[in-house]
C-alpha cells in the first residue's frame, strides 16, 4: 500500500492543499542535541539519541530519500532499533510497510493495541469524513502493543505512551524522559497556537477535541512543560500556545486564519530543504 500511497498523495494532495497553509513541515535537521528531524514533503519523522542509542518516532511515507537525509544526519538505519508510531497512517508507517525498501526492516514497532487493529484488519481506517476507506496496512515487523499510561525503558530512555483517540482510534503519544512530547496528528499549529487536528481525515473530530483537553490537563496535573513536536507543523514548549484553540479544529477545506506568513505555498515543495541546512540550522519554534 505505502508505494502507491505514497506516490498518490505527492501527485494529488499539492493541488487539494496548496494555498491553504494547512502543512508547514520542519525541515531536515535538528531540534536541539537529542531531537533531529527528516523532511519528507509535509511530514517530519523524528529521531531521538541519548548515551549512544537512538529510536525513531514514526516511520514517514515511502520516501525515495530518506536514506540520503538521513545522511545528512549521520543517521545509520542499521543504528536504529526501536520505532514509536503514533498511528498507522500511510505518511506516519511507510517506511515499514511491506513494499517498502525495508531500511528499518530489522526494528521493532511499538504502536498502541487498539491502533492494531487497523493493522490485523479488526478495523478499517476511514478519512475525508468518514467516506472512504483506505487498504489495509501490511507491516511485518516485530511489534510490542502498548496501553494507555504504559511507561517503558528503551535502554537509558524513559518512554511513556498517552492515548489520544480521534483523528484515529487509537493514536498514541509519547512522551520521553518528560521533556519530548511527540504528539503524530493530534495537534495542528496554527500562527495562533494548537488546534485539534484536520477536520477531513479524523475518524470523530469531538472525540479528537475531548482527547486534547484531556492530554493538557495530564500535562498540568503533573506540571510537566515538554516539547511539544508535532508530526507537520513544527514544535513549541509553549503549552499556551499549544492548547490555545483546543475546542477548535483545523478546517482543510479553506485558507487558514489569521495568516502565517511562514507557511509554504506548496509544502510540497522541498527546494530548501538542503544538507548545508541540516547541518548548520537549528530547527525554530512555531510560537515565535
Amino acid at each position: 500500500m505505502s508505494r502507491k500511497a505514497s506516490e498518490f498523495q505527492e501527485k494529488v494532495m499539492p493541488i487539494m492543499y496548496r494555498g491553504k497553509e494547512i502543512f508547514k513541515p520542519l525541515n531536515t535537521g535538528r531540534i536541539d542535541e537529542r531531537v533531529a528531524c527528516v523532511r519528507e514533503y509535509i511530514a517530519n519523522i523524528f529521531f531521538y539519541t541519548k548515551n549512544g542509542t537512538t529510536i525513531m518516532i514514526d516511520a514517514g511515507y515511502n520516501y525515495p530519500r530518506l536514506k540520503e537525509k538521513l545522511g545528512w544526519l549521520d543517521i545509520d538505519p542499521a543504528d536504529v532499533g526501536h520505532i514509536l508510531i503514533t498511528h498507522q497512517d500511510t505518511d506516519h508507517v511507510g517506511a515499514v510497510e511491506r513494499d517498502s525498501d525495508g531500511l528499518f526492516r530489522h526494528a521493532r514497532l511499538y504502536i498502541g493495541e487498539i491502533e492494531n487493529r487497523y493493522l490485523t484488519g479488526e478495523k478499517r481506517r476511514r478519512v475525508t469524513f468518514g467516506l472512504y476507506r483506505l487498504p489495509k496496512v501490511q507491516i511485518d515487523n516485530e511489534k510490542t502493543l502498548l496501553r494507555d499510561g504504559d511507561v517503558f525503558m528503551i535502554d537509558d530512555i524513559k518512554v511513556e505512551a498517552l492515548l489520544v483517540p480521534g483523528h484515529t482510534w487509537g493514536h498514541m503519544v509519547y512522551l520521553i524522559d518528560d521533556r519530548y512530547l511527540f504528539t503524530g496528528d493530534t495537534i495542528w499549529f496554527g500562527v495562533n497556537g494548537g488546534y485539534s487536528f484536520i477536520n477531513g481525515l479524523a475518524e470523530d473530530n469531538n472525540l479528537a477535541k475531548r482527547s486534547l483537553a484531556i492530554l493538557e490537563n495530564r500535562l498540568r496535573m503533573r506540571r510537566l512543560s515538554p516539547m511539544v513536536i508535532t508530526g507537520h507543523t513544527g514544535w513549541s514548549d509553549d503549552l499556551d500556545f499549544v492548547f490555545a484553540h483546543r475546542t477548535e479544529v483545523c478546517n482543510g477545506l479553506r485558507r487558514q486564519k489569521p495568516h502565517d506568513p511562514r507557511a509554504p505555498y506548496d509544502g510540497y515543495d522541498e527546494s530548501d530543504d538542503t544538507e548545508e541546512k541540516a547541518r548548520t540550522v537549528l530547527l525554530e519554534r512555531q510560537d515565535r
